[in-house]
């Protein structure tokens, strides 16, 4: 460290005493100032790595989870645009007025819904409970398949609705619907439970006794995912044999043009019951704006938390690292105030160094945290979000992060006496 001699007299400072007082004012150039910090930093390669550790988790952390919001964000709107924003689903409530009332979707509660301006399909589905003892099987000799596997009766309207996509054979359609006839159509999930690998011998599940011949395997339902653990029966076969849904478990799912879900939401009760609108509860789409915000604010409170706890433990690891420095540099320090360093001149040296590590984990941090959410991307196939300010100001939340945690070591080691740190 090159320490120069100003030609001006010192000045006396009120402030705690210095053993330096009385000697000429010393001055520590800015650029001796790094150079002696970044030497500090270098001659401990592997410590200084280690000690950057928690600094560049915490930093990658604050950028890839602000990153992947704004991604997801952007994500979800899209995906609400598409699917949730055209999707009306209309709830029985009959018996809420009046409990004589068995459902509130009659038999041509289908043809009704078409006529809504908007609608592109519309059917009634609700989940049958079967009667005791009656399961889902492959044979009516063996036990059921699983417990969770479900029965829906769901009209050819309420299938189109949900949006199913099928791996083999087609969908019932409304001429088997009227018919009564006792076919299915069953998910991926239950086809594999049941050993159902093709269509081409007209398979059959048995629910309960009665057999059901397996028209379709569906792959995916866009937007009842249950469907897929589920076995579909016509609305008509499942009242013929089981009866009515029970009161309330009955609803209507409705699929819509964009942008025409808020205005059927108005005029679907009407159109179904037009004699009793209340027997018909609408639920109309979330506004995607305030859903996405919503979940946006969930995700980043979580993980700028998770990122929070990170920085705390880096700006731990950096002040034991530069405490432990401070003592086995005791010598030095001594050497320097004897050659005229006075307590600041320590202080900022020891303060630079740890903000050279707070700094030097923040870029690091950052570059980690966009290459997280790039690579999140790319596996997702979404757009990465990464906003300008967010990047730019990481790599200054690590260095005020380095400086805040050397502040201790700093000023404990601008304590030091010459003469005791000489001795030792």
């Amino acid at each position: 460290m090159r320490l120069r001699r100003a030609p001006r007299t010192p000045r006396t400072t009120s402030s705690a005493p210095d053993d330096t007082a009385g000697l000429p004012t010393s001055r520590l150039a800015w650029r001796d100032l790094f150079a002696e910090a970044l030497s500090g930093v270098l001659q401990r390669p592997a410590r200084s790595a280690l000690t950057s550790l928690g600094t560049v988790l915490g930093v990658g952390a604050f950028v890839s989870v602000l990153g992947l919001t704004a991604t997801a964000s952007a994500q979800i709107d899209d995906r609400f645009n598409a699917l949730t924003a055209t999707e009306v689903t209309l709830e029985d409530a009959a018996a809420e007025h009046d409990p004589a009332i068995a459902q509130a979707f009659g038999p041509d509660a289908e043809e009704l819904v078409k006529r809504v301006n908007g609608v592109r399909a519309g059917g009634v589905l609700w989940q049958v409970k079967l009667p005791k003892g009656q399961q889902v099987t492959g044979s009516p000799l063996v036990d059921g398949v699983h417990a969770d596997t479900s029965v829906f009766a769901a009209s050819p309207e309420a299938l189109d609705a949900a949006q199913l996509t099928l791996a083999q054979g087609r969908l019932y359609d409304r001429r088997l619907s009227e018919r009564r006839e006792p076919v299915v159509v069953i998910g991926q999930t239950v086809a594999e439970r049941l050993g159902i690998t093709s269509l081409g011998t007209d398979p059959a599940v048995f629910i309960g006794d009665q057999a059901f011949t397996v028209m379709g395997i569906v792959s995916d339902a866009e937007r009842r995912p249950e469907l897929l653990l589920a076995v579909m029966v016509p609305r008509t076969t499942a009242e013929t044999l089981w009866g009515s849904p029970a009161a309330g478990t009955a609803a209507m799912l409705v699929a819509t043009e964009l942008g025409a879900a808020p205005q059927v939401a108005r005029e679907a009760p009407v159109a179904v019951r037009a004699d009793h609108p209340e027997y018909v509860r609408a639920l109309a789409p979330p506004d995607p704006r305030t859903l996405r915000s919503s979940v946006g604010d969930d995700l980043s409170q979580l993980f700028l938390a998770l990122a929070g706890i990170c920085l705390v433990i880096g700006a731990v690891g950096i002040a034991n690292t530069t405490l432990v420095a401070v003592l086995e540099r005791t010598g030095e320090i001594g050497l320097r105030r004897a050659l005229g360093a006075r307590r600041h001149h320590v202080t900022f040296q020891f303060l630079t160094e740890s903000g050279a590590l707070g700094a030097l984990g923040g870029l690091v941090g950052t570059s980690v945290g966009v290459l997280v959410v790039v690579t999140v991307s790319i596996a997702k196939e979404w757009s990465p979000v990464v906003h300008p300010a967010v990047a730019a100001s990481a790599p200054l939340i690590g260095l005020l992060t380095g400086v805040l945690a050397g502040l201790y070591p700093a000023r404990r080691a601008a304590r030091i006496e010459p003469v005791e740190a000489l001795r030792q």
